[in-house]
């Protein structure tokens, strides 16, 4: 990955953001903690888990690319009011997650949900990193529940029980999300499950549910893909017969599109990679509507859509 673009930005702000994590947790008026969060998954999940208690600031919103965000001055202010600050880590928010580690070591209310995934259910990525897209496997996803759920308890007591009670329920509908998904996809024939896609974002959902996946791009999204890479691409689709391709919500469409003019593949839909849809966002699945800007309905989603496309 490349992160000398966000250099500047989080030099300026490093000051403001090592100050603003403090050890206290303050609250609102209506006596609510309020936490910052990343992205919009992790922002779902600590909603989810926080009920009342918590007031959810997201730096990151619907359709917006963590691997290219730069933090703002309004950014700096939600840290130095946060009572605690959730982020996925595995380098997905780039240099600020060496902020955030700063900001623990000196007695902040830091947490990396990706700290509940063992090294044996990492995966490795370009250049040395691990793949940060956790989320796509909500068996590993439900894990990083219980980091939400510390850090909560640790900075609101008073409230721990609710939140390790709203914490097993939110396991539970994951687990629940995964059964649904895992059933849907055996619509698939074992041979069809090839999943293509923008940038390497769907590894550990390929994991959870038998794909073969191949991002045009690598994890991150700070490069774009090259003549070869597309080449190689198109090559590979008329090779395996490949019915449909994806585009995502947070990245560009155009190569994609391009490589469906030259492969003769179809878009098959568009896929929430790095970022939900707008909640209160609805979609029919299966039978059901789902919020699209929630974990649960952005799972299902984006299974629904694969499986439209490739059944």
């Amino acid at each position: 990955m490349k992160y000398s673009s966000l250099l500047p930005t989080l030099a300026a702000l490093a000051g403001l953001v090592l100050a603003a994590c403090k050890p206290s947790a303050p609250k609102q008026s209506d006596g609510k903690l309020t936490v910052v969060t990343t992205t919009t998954m992790i922002t779902d999940m600590v909603k989810e888990i926080g009920g009342d208690h918590v007031r959810v600031q997201a730096l990151m919103g619907p359709g917006v690319d963590p691997h290219l965000y730069k933090p703002t001055a309004e950014d700096a202010r939600k840290l130095r009011e946060a009572g605690a600050i959730f982020y996925n880590g595995l380098m997905l928010e780039g240099r600020m997650a060496e902020l955030f580690e700063k900001s623990k070591k000196d007695g902040g209310k830091v947490y990396e949900l990706a700290s509940a995934i063992n090294e044996g259910n990492r995966k490795h990525a370009d250049g040395g990193h691990y793949d940060p897209h956790i989320w796509g496997d909500p068996r590993l996803w439900l894990l990083c529940v219980d980091v939400a759920v510390k850090g909560l308890s640790e900075v609101d007591p008073a409230n721990a029980a609710d939140y390790a009670k709203r914490g097993a329920d939110t396991k539970a509908n994951y687990k629940a999300a995964f059964e649904w998904c895992q059933e849907r996809v055996g619509q698939i024939p074992p041979e069809s499950r090839v999943l293509i896609t923008s940038h390497d974002a769907f590894a550990y959902f390929g994991d959870a549910f038998g794909f073969q996946v191949v991002g045009v791009q690598g994890i991150s999204t700070v490069s774009e893909a090259g003549l070869a890479d597309v080449a190689k691409t198109v090559d590979f689709i008329k090779s395996k017969n490949v019915k449909a391709i994806f585009v995502e919500s947070s990245v560009p469409h155009a190569t994609i599109e391009r490589i469906s003019k030259d492969s003769g593949a179809k878009i098959g839909g568009e896929l929430f990679s790095d970022a939900l849809g707008t909640p209160g966002e609805l979609k029919e699945v299966g039978g059901e509507k789902v919020d699209q800007g929630t974990y649960v309905g952005m799972i299902k989603s984006n299974v629904h859509t694969v499986v439209e496309a490739l059944k």
